[in-house]
């Protein structure tokens, strides 16, 4: 009996029938055709065999850190998607315990020591210290509830260091509260772990630094523009982030994090402190070979990516190689970590 017909060798025969004739015209017909032209590499996957990688680091007070950071929106499940509704859910559903277990060893196993993420991941955190024999670090955002509070629950559960998710900064500093982020700095500084201060607008660390607040780190986005969902220049605004989606095509609707990159590298070029760049990848629309030596020469000192599992090997080589282009080459902010 003949073996079935797979897939793959359906949709080959399918383009291949007219020879000439058949044209690939849409997108998807290139892309497609693209797929079944390319040789296919065995993808590692996490239980399998795994080339282990060790990833340059830096310090932030005595606390040591990969240069790459897991970040923890997927595997949290607020995952940026523009205006597809089924992907936070997705994630979500994706993400059991044993695929965040699954994802931190395969990251640990590539030279990534640290995660951050929110205060409501603490438990599954925990669960991989304690039940699975994870070393990985945890930084604490701080955004579940008051922030104190958050702090005080993140430092009990074991967080390394914690900072003011860059969210709650971006309102304090639009409604004229920078006081309170200077309160809750000096709160944090008590607790006597790293403490820092987070923010998607540059206006708030404009401000803060305006203020004299002087946390142990920064975590500021940082991504290029030139992706397709980014939003036009002309349309671009101050705290943009916070201030909700747009209905008008154009506007800023879940698509951009970082809406001056110049002005953003400028400014943090000229502080001392460590800086935690993050939404590097523009929540996905910004390929890591196109993104992490650049986020690097441009001042980063630290990069938190959302990583999957299956992207996790390949993200990890590219930055252990934008790494080495950066040592080689130079970057005009030195590192301060």
């Amino acid at each position: 009996m003949p073996s079935p017909l797979n897939r793959r060798k359906f949709l080959q025969n399918s383009l291949m029938a007219g020879g000439a004739a058949v044209a690939l015209k849409s997108f998807e017909e290139k892309a497609l055709g693209a797929e079944i032209a390319a040789p296919k590499k065995s993808a590692a996957t996490p239980g399998g065999s795994v080339e282990p990688l060790t990833l340059p680091k830096g310090k932030i007070k005595n606390l040591e850190i990969s240069r790459v950071i897991c970040g923890g929106n997927l595997i949290g499940g607020w995952a940026h998607s523009r205006d597809l509704i089924y992907v936070s859910p997705l994630v979500k559903a994706y993400h059991t315990d044993e695929k965040v277990f699954a994802t931190l060893r395969l990251a640990e196993q590539r030279g990534v020591n640290t995660v951050l993420t929110n205060p409501s991941s603490s438990r599954v955190i925990n669960d991989y210290w304690y039940r699975e024999g994870g070393k990985i670090q945890w930084i604490s955002d701080c955004a579940a509830g008051d922030m104190k509070d958050s702090v005080r629950q993140s430092i009990d559960a074991g967080a390394h260091a914690v900072y003011l998710q860059g969210g709650r900064c971006d309102q304090l500093v639009r409604d004229g509260k920078v006081a309170e982020i200077g309160a809750l700095l000096r709160f944090m500084q008590e607790q006597k772990v790293p403490s820092g201060i987070g923010a998607h607008s540059l206006e708030t660390i404009k401000q803060c630094v305006t203020a004299g607040l002087t946390p142990d780190f920064w975590v500021k986005t940082l991504h290029r523009d030139d992706y397709w969902s980014a939003t036009p220049v002309a349309n671009r605004a101050v705290f943009d982030e916070i201030n909700g989606a747009k209905a008008d095509h154009g506007k800023p609707h879940d698509n951009m994090w970082c809406n001056n990159a110049a002005e953003t590298i400028a400014f943090m070029g000229a502080l001392k402190q460590p800086w935690i760049a993050f939404k590097v990848l523009a929540a996905g629309a910004i390929h890591p070979r196109n993104a992490f030596q650049w986020a690097f020469t441009s001042g980063a000192d630290f990069l938190c990516v959302g990583m999957f599992d299956f992207q996790v090997i390949e993200n990890t080589a590219l930055a252990d190689r934008a790494l080495k282009a950066v040592a080689q080459a130079g970057r005009p902010r030195p590192w301060m970590a």
